[in-house]
């Protein structure tokens, strides 16, 4: 067959795959229809039920496509399906070009309405106010630690998490000049200076490094200039029309954030799920083993453990435990029991499925 052959056969299948997607289309649309009657907060099992989707997608796949960009293909074919019937309100911490938007994107797709908001904690109200369907919240970075501030709002909110996000972290150095020389000064947010120290210092030793409140701030103050540079991510390059001029400049390369998806529904276990606990230890000798104890009885893994002071007393402690495992498991459901029983609190922030 000759390249032209090829290239019509090519033509052929594209026209095949539009079809396709305009048959999916209409069945979700027919879908939407038939569900007009259930209570709006619905559309939550739909996007978890996606991810499902694409973990059977990677499964069944034999190539040539690698897994990350089927992954991408048809994340992207949900969301825009998933708009069409109703586009999803997710709130996050702005302004637009962040690493929080990067992984709004990441867990729905670009076809969702984003609502950039100021602060971690308006981002919890959007949701439990209405203004949104979902908040997604940094909770912990892997060279900073926890977010603290996230961590105390889980304490009082009523809403559920659903969902975890985690984007890698790739610092680009961002401006309109390419001669390093003529930059005289780099604003980022100061986590961002720090991370970026020792490439700063081999790279831009005459530059002022500048504090900004966030990297998509810092990135939206040198647009227009000639001798200011920026750290951020790509997206940022591409809201405030700032050229690349250097990608991956952050000094640790596994450097990741993790997010929490926020809503007003638990989720039904999907097979591979983890369970994020709010819990308390009697103030006694021996307390924090007793709180822990039963996990291990049980064979339930711990994946993360943190504290935080509790606002109800000096000196006491509640503790954040994520495990292995969905809250309705027949292992995991028994242990949650015996620590409602046992313990000055127990509360679980949600059952999602796990990200590895």
């Amino acid at each position: 067959m000759s390249v032209d052959d090829h290239l019509k056969q090519i033509d052929e299948i594209d026209r095949s795959l539009q079809a396709i997607l305009d048959q999916r289309a209409r069945l979700l649309l027919e879908v939407a229809k038939l569900e007009s009657g259930l209570e709006s907060g619905r559309h939550v099992a739909g996007v978890e039920s996606d991810k499902q989707r694409l973990a059977a997608i990677r499964a069944r796949n034999e190539g040539p496509y690698p897994d990350e960009s089927l992954d991408r293909i048809f994340l992207e074919i949900f969301s825009a399906s998933r708009a069409l019937a109703a586009p999803i309100k997710v709130a996050y911490l702005g302004p637009e070009g962040t690493y929080s938007q990067d992984a709004v994107f990441t867990h729905f797709g670009h076809s969702v309405v984003a609502i950039p908001e100021t602060s971690i904690s308006s981002i919890f109200a959007a949701v439990e106010g209405g203004r949104a369907s979902f908040g997604v919240v940094p909770v912990e970075n892997s060279t900073e630690g926890a977010v603290n501030h996230t961590l105390d709002v889980l304490t009082e909110t009523p809403l559920r998490i659903c969902g975890e996000v985690r984007v890698r972290i790739r610092h680009c150095l961002l401006g309109t000049e390419s001669s390093f020389a003529a930059i005289q000064a780099v604003h980022a947010h100061p986590q961002s200076l720090a991370q970026c120290r020792r490439w700063l210092d081999e790279h831009l030793p005459q530059a002022e490094r500048v504090s900004s409140s966030s990297n998509a701030a810092a990135a939206a103050h040198v647009a227009g200039t000639s001798d200011l540079a920026a750290i951020a991510g790509e997206t940022a390059a591409r809201t405030y029309g700032l050229e690349v001029l250097e990608s991956g400049i952050e000094d640790i390369k596994t450097n990741t954030t993790r997010f929490l998806v926020m809503g007003r529904q638990d989720l039904a276990p999907s097979g591979n799920d983890a369970t994020s606990l709010l819990l308390s230890a009697a103030h006694k000798p021996g307390g924090l083993r007793a709180m822990l104890e039963p996990f291990e009885t049980a064979g339930v893994s711990l994946t993360r453990i943190e504290s935080r002071p509790s606002r109800n007393g000096l000196w006491e402690y509640v503790f954040f435990v994520d495990v292995a495992g969905h809250q309705k498991d027949a292992t995991l459901a028994p242990v949650l029991e015996q620590l409602r029983m046992e313990l000055p609190l127990m509360r679980v922030l949600g059952s999602y499925p796990s990200v590895s």
